[in-house]
């Protein structure tokens, strides 16, 4: 089968590539999103959908979930120019006459120019390293929370001891039945005024406890057993819920090998966003150049740009002026 030649392929499916794919899509462009994860939007989606966010133009304060909810209500007005991949991590690309051969873990993809909007890189939760996790990963074992009235008067279990466990306890205390703590340390590594507030609330707290083994059905966890450290004493706690919030691990482990001047976990880019390869760019964090300053409307405003000079190079005897969206767009 023929693979159909794109655009532009964008690696990254955060918030800056899910722009930089809308502005390709208004600016005419045929485009594929390569995203290693099995959803869209990056960090503020995955990370903290909760979490409010107060430097995004336009948006007084919005939460990452609703951010990425919003790029992708914007997006729907390309369907039919723009394609998502998901859970495909670029692997390598080549240049082939007049268009790169992008190769993934699934295959391969082509494309006339190539912008990376990968952040800092592919990011996977820090697992519990219990037998049998990852036959409960999305059924009521989570690495983070999208929502938090899924578990209205549910018995939470939460293992962490940092700020997204410490807030996740608190936040759940007045949705979920019971909310149970356990951190392999006395003292949690929160921000104190979150730790006072912990100990000021209904949340049982475990510590120092590690988790020890998972007991459940065939779908669902049932009871987690901690043991305390330095111990042999042991509990088992039933649950209709398990939060593991040990955090995520972030890896650019391809990007050396991808052949681009990069500096430590970012390519360095031109003013124009260029790479040192002629046809592929960079946006958002994973592009470096004196000055930059790392946030999201950042990355907002260098998409236009980047997706402008892809236009250039693919179509360099064309007409490529930007308009405003304005006079591109009649409803």
């Amino acid at each position: 089968m023929t693979q159909e030649i794109v655009d532009i392929a964008i690696i990254g499916g955060g918030p800056v590539g899910l722009f930089t794919a809308f502005y390709a899509g208004l600016r005419g462009a045929t485009v594929k999103v390569i995203e290693s994860l099995s959803e869209l939007g990056g960090q503020p989606a995955i990370l903290y959908p909760e979490k409010t966010i107060y430097d995004i133009p336009a948006y007084p304060e919005i939460s990452g979930g609703d951010l990425t909810a919003k790029l992708l209500q914007q997006l729907e007005r390309f369907t039919d120019r723009v394609t998502y991949c998901l859970k495909e991590e670029v692997l390598s690309f080549d240049k082939t006459g007049d268009h790169f051969t992008l190769t993934t873990s699934k295959g391969r993809h082509e494309a006339k120019s190539i912008i990376i909007a990968c952040g800092n890189g592919a990011f996977s939760p820090r697992p519990l390293g219990l037998e049998g996790e990852e036959r409960y990963a999305d059924t009521n074992l989570f690495y983070n929370v999208r929502q938090l009235d899924q578990f209205a008067g549910q018995d939470v279990v939460i293992c962490g001891g940092g700020d997204s466990a410490v807030d996740w306890a608190l936040a759940l205390e007045t949705i979920a039945k019971s909310v149970t703590l356990i951190h392999r340390r006395e003292a949690f590594r929160a921000h104190e005024h979150s730790v006072e507030l912990l100990q000021q609330s209904s949340v049982r707290l475990m510590t120092p406890y590690v988790p020890l083994t998972l007991t459940g059905d065939d779908e669902r966890v049932r009871q987690l057993t901690i043991q305390k450290v330095k111990s042999d004493e042991t509990v088992d706690i039933p649950l209709d819920s398990l939060i593991v919030s040990f955090g995520f691990a972030t890896s650019n482990k391809n990007l050396k090998q991808w052949g681009l001047d990069s500096k430590r976990s970012s390519l360095l880019v031109s003013p124009l966003l260029e790479t040192s390869q002629e046809g592929i760019y960079a946006v958002g964090d994973a592009a470096s150049y004196p000055g930059k300053v790392d946030l999201i409307a950042t990355g907002f405003g260098e998409a236009p740009l980047a997706v402008s000079q892809a236009l250039n190079y693919i179509y360099p005897d064309r007409d490529n002026r930007a308009v405003h969206s304005t006079s591109l767009i009649k409803d």
